[in-house]
Parts: structure tokens; sequence; C-alpha cells
């Protein structure tokens, strides 16, 4: 049997890994969307065995119920009696469909793809012989929970050592970047517009689907100061300034090079500044192009929601301008939120979804390789019918309404 416990109790249990999924804030933000959120535990001799946050919607025939990264394990042999429990509470409550999204995962992997040790079957197992129906195991992006993720494990790492745990196109990409004055600060909830126009923007250009601005605003207010609106600008005039001081510095090493004897040295030396030299002309050209378009104002390059929970930070969603690709934003508010984790002590960095095919043609995938971590792929969708019959007859009818 189930019993019902208090957000503060859920909160309190002491779970390695545990997905934001399952937390009161995100129950606090589900309940602002329609949700009903309960949430449930399993006990033996009064001890919390297993527990998760359910929410719950109605759905045509009945209701929809569903359990998202979860539940959270605090003594293994309670699971099989859990799910046994929710199963028969589903039904009491005239539950029509009961999904499980576990936080398990099936199989690792290296950066590149490469399987890392053996498959866990555990759960899938466990779930198919009480009778929920697995999904199979798919690739691509979902709307929900992600079967595929790319983690980081920060341990061991400090601000100064971070850097060098990139890959080599990594470390250039965030050093790059950093050269350029580009400003990080958090938006504030009434700069929240700025945030959804960059991810509407970038979600059209790469066939995602973004989230409503209410969405973003219920974020804000369910998770407080746990979450960040990360956000990047740039100030061409002072970009433009910053490169003219570049100029004048480079200029006087150059002219006191050439009162040097002439020397292979001298020459290799020189050969390289007059190459930085123009490399500053052309970066000038395209700054005053953009002071003509932008004018004074700190200009929004790119955008990150990044959340910081006890267990994992975990970097939501986020935009950039293709405009302004070269200044590699992106890259910068990745290692900012790295080093942000290190000094909370957060050792466990989760870069979420991939699309899980390693062809070479996932440019999410691509960005996140930079920093050097892991894959995971999860167990995966379980679906259960308390009223099988009755679910056939409404996706029977589902089906003839469809053929109209």
């Amino acid at each position: 049997m189930l019993e019902t416990i208090t957000p503060q109790e859920f909160e309190q249990l002491h779970i390695e890994k545990r997905s934001y999924m399952q937390s009161p804030q995100m129950a606090s933000l589900l309940e602002k969307r329609g949700y009903t959120i309960e949430f449930l535990a399993y006990k033996e001799n009064n001890q919390i065995q297993v527990a998760a946050m359910v929410q719950t919607m109605p759905m045509t025939g009945g209701l929809h119920m569903e359990i998202t990264l979860g539940p959270l394990v605090v003594e293994p042999s309670g699971l099989t009696s859990f799910y046994q429990a929710l199963q028969t509470y589903a039904k009491k409550k005239g539950v029509l469909e009961l999904i499980i999204f576990p936080n398990t995962s099936y199989q690792e992997y290296t950066t590149d793809g490469e399987a890392i040790g053996s498959e866990n079957r555990a759960e899938l197992e466990l779930l198919e012989n009480l009778g929920f129906q697995f999904q199979g195991f798919k690739t691509g992006y979902t709307a929900s929970a992600p079967n595929w993720v790319y983690l980081k494990d920060l341990s061991g790492l400090d601000e100064q050592s971070l850097l060098s745990s990139f890959t080599k196109n990594g470390k250039a990409l965030v050093k790059k970047a950093n050269t350029f004055g580009i400003k990080l600060r958090p938006l504030t909830r009434d700069e929240l517009p700025l945030f959804k126009e960059v991810t509407e923007a970038t979600s059209s250009r790469r066939d995602f689907s973004d989230k409503e601005l209410s969405y973003y605003e219920y974020f804000f207010d369910s998770f407080g100061d746990r979450a960040e609106f990360m956000a990047a600008f740039l100030n061409f005039q002072e970009y433009a300034q910053e490169i003219q001081k570049g100029q004048q510095v480079l200029a006087q090493k150059i002219a006191k090079l050439e009162e040097r004897p002439a020397s292979t040295k001298r020459d290799n030396q020189l050969r390289e500044f007059n190459s930085q030299l123009e490399t500053f002309d052309v970066r000038l050209a395209e700054a005053q192009d953009f002071i003509e378009k932008y004018g004074s104002e700190d200009i929004l390059l790119a955008a990150s929601l990044f959340l910081y929970m006890p267990e994992e930070t975990v970097y939501l969603f986020s935009g950039s301008y293709p405009e302004f690709n070269k200044f590699y934003a992106p890259a910068l508010l990745q290692e900012y939120v790295m080093k942000e984790a290190i000094k909370r002590g957060i050792a466990h960095y989760n870069l979420l979804g991939i699309m899980g095919q390693f062809d070479g043609q996932d440019g999410v995938l691509r960005f996140k390789q930079n920093f050097n971590g892991y894959i995971s792929q999860k167990a995966g969708t379980f679906i259960y019918y308390p009223f099988p019959f009755k679910a056939k007859i409404l996706q029977g009818i589902k089906n003839i309404l469809g053929r109209k």
C-alpha cells in the first residue's frame, strides 16, 4: 500500500542520483500548468523504501498518470512492491494509462558513442514482468524526458583545471570566446521575453519545439535561486575600443622588433605579429558593421537556463543567434556553469538530450562533445493499462476519428 508523504519528506530523502523532475519545485511548476501532484511512498517498518512524485492529468476516458525520471529508490528490495502498489492505486483512481520513465541508465557510452560496460536490464525486465509495456529503444529528440543524455563528471576539477578537461577544440572555443569582452549576467523575470525570443528563434531554426513564455515564468517562480537564466551580451562599441587597444599594443611590438637587426627569429615574430594585426583589422571592420546596426547597446548573443540542484547541475534550454556565431558565446556559457557548479560543490553536470545517433549528423552532440563528458542511454518508457479493454476501445475510436 502506498502512503502520501509531504513535499518536505520527499525532498529530504537521501538519493545519490535524483532528477530535477522529481522535486517539490517541479511539482509547483506542474501544478501551475494544471497537473495534480502527489508524493507517494512505499514503506516497510515505517521506513520509506521507494517514493515518487506522481503527476496526473485528465484524458479521454479517465486519467493519465506519470512518473518522470523516477521513482527514488532508497532500498532496491522495495521496488517490486512499490510498482505493484502503484498499479493497484492507479486502478482505484480510474487511471487509463500509467507511464513510467525511470531515471535508470540502461547503457553508458564514451563521448564518441562506444559502449562502456554491460547493459543494465534489471528495471526493464522487472517492469515487463509486472505487465508494463516497454515502448522500445528510441533515438532522436523527444518532447518529454530525453532517452539519451550527455553528462560530465566535475569531481576532482577546480576552476583552474576545468579548461584542461575539455577537448582541444573545446579549449580553443572557450579561449577565443574569452577575448571578445562578452558580459554574462542572469536575466530578471521581466527580461524573460528576451530568453523566449532567442529560444524560439533557435527552435524554429533547428525544428525543435519551444516552450511558451508562461512556462519560463513558472520555472523562474517555482525554482527560485536554483534556476539561472544566464545570458551573454556584447557591446560592439566597447568591443571595437578593445580591438583598437590591441592594435596599438601590437603596433608598438612591431615597431620595436623592426628596430632590431634582421634574424630568422625576428622575421618569424614580425610575420606572426603582422598576421595578428590583419586579424584585428578584419575584426574592427566587422565591429563597425555591428555598431552601425546596433549602436552602443548591449546586444544579446545567446542565453541558457541552468538549474542547480543538490545532486546535479542541469543544462535545460538555450538559444543563440547565428549572426553572432563567431563570438562563441554558448561555449562561454558552458564554461561559466561548470565553474559555478564547482563553486557550489555539485560534481555532476547533466547537459541533457542528444539524439543517440553517432554518425556525425547531430550538431547538438558535436557541441557538447567539446566538453569531454560521457553518454547515458536511459531505460526508456513503460506503459501500464489498468483497464486494458477500455483503453483498447478508446484507442480504436481515436483511430476511426483519425481516418475521417
